[in-house]
């Protein structure tokens, strides 16, 4: 999940009829149609800034969602780890496990939602929480969203339980922030090879450009040059892959829009479309999901690209 989100949405092409395939009403929501191109989204959470369950559903069935992965938040507490509480919740409000894994159990036709498992990296029995979520089926760990270094031995202990249930782990990239050290992420990309790690937020999606120097700008509006971190890390990585949800992922595509185009083709097969959005309606100006599934759509040089980004790329590594 993505915090603050200035960027400008008049960047983006309102979401087009070919988007919505479901109508879709605040607070109601109409059985799900069969999407003419399905669609993952691998990032979603219960009660993002106080939304009802009804609206989440309705808001992804607008916007043509066939599956999406529920990322819950680790256990309420005060540490430093959650900034003395400041970030319980994904500083959101999102609920944790037991939330996530009942609304998907609820709307678990055709995979219609999966869920995913979490829990604050440095508290007594993470990993045995994190464990029993796997063991219902949880696709995913993360959202990792959590003031810790990225390389700490009680973060690498989660490493290990997803390279032992062969599930990827979503981490949350903010500068002097969360996951801390992103800079010598590298390190943990090649002590842990078979885990499939995804990058996203703001220093993720800052650091495509090899002249990003200012790590506190977190949403960058100049143009791209190509080779920064997250650009190498995605080459050079097999290991790694992109999270292009939330106004993070947005601006990464509108800021150089030329720059843009070359990146979806060199990663085609890395990236990974989700929307982290809060909005009640699934449509419209307000609705970042449907805005980067819009910007998706215009920005791949071909259909191949766009399906792989969609849909293929999260089929393939969540095994839906």
């Amino acid at each position: 999940m993505s915090t603050n989100h200035p960027f400008t949405r008049r960047h983006f092409i309102c979401t087009t009829a070919a988007v919505v395939v479901a109508t879709a009403l605040p607070g109601r929501a109409e059985e799900p149609k069969a999407a003419a191109e399905p669609i993952i989204d691998i990032h979603q959470h219960t009660d993002y800034s106080g939304r009802k369950h009804d609206q989440l559903l309705a808001h992804q069935r607008a916007m043509g969602i066939t599956t999406t992965i529920m990322l819950p938040a680790g256990r309420s507490v005060k540490q430093a780890s959650t900034h003395d509480g400041e970030s319980n919740g994904l500083q959101a409000k999102a609920t944790g496990n037991e939330v996530c894994y009942a609304f998907a159990q609820k709307h678990s036709a055709n995979k219609e939602f999966v869920f995913g498992a979490n829990e604050v990296p440095d508290v007594p029995g993470t990993i045995e929480e994190i464990e029993k979520y796997l063991k219902k089926g949880a696709v995913i760990i993360g959202e990792s969203k959590f003031g810790v270094e990225c390389d700490s031995p009680e973060i690498q202990k989660i490493y290990e339980l997803a390279q032992a249930y062969n599930v990827p782990m979503l981490m949350h990239w903010q500068y002097k922030w969360y996951n801390y050290g992103f800079e010598r992420f590298y390190k943990m990309l090649e002590k842990y090879p078979k885990v499939n790690f995804i990058g996203h937020a703001q220093t993720w999606w800052a650091n495509i450009d090899k002249d990003h120097k200012d790590q506190a700008v977190l949403y960058p509006k100049t143009k791209v040059t190509p080779g920064g971190i997250t650009d190498r890390y995605l080459r050079d990585y097999p290991n790694m892959f992109g999270d292009l949800s939330a106004g993070s992922g947005g601006n990464s595509l509108v800021r150089d829009e030329d720059h843009a185009r070359e990146f979806l083709k060199r990663h085609q097969d890395k990236l990974l479309y989700g929307s982290d959005c809060n909005d009640t309606i699934g449509r419209g100006p307000g609705c970042q999901g449907s805005q980067t599934i819009a910007t998706i759509r215009r920005l791949a040089a071909n259909k191949e690209i766009e399906r792989k980004v969609l849909y293929e790329n999260s089929k393939k590594l969540f095994k839906l």
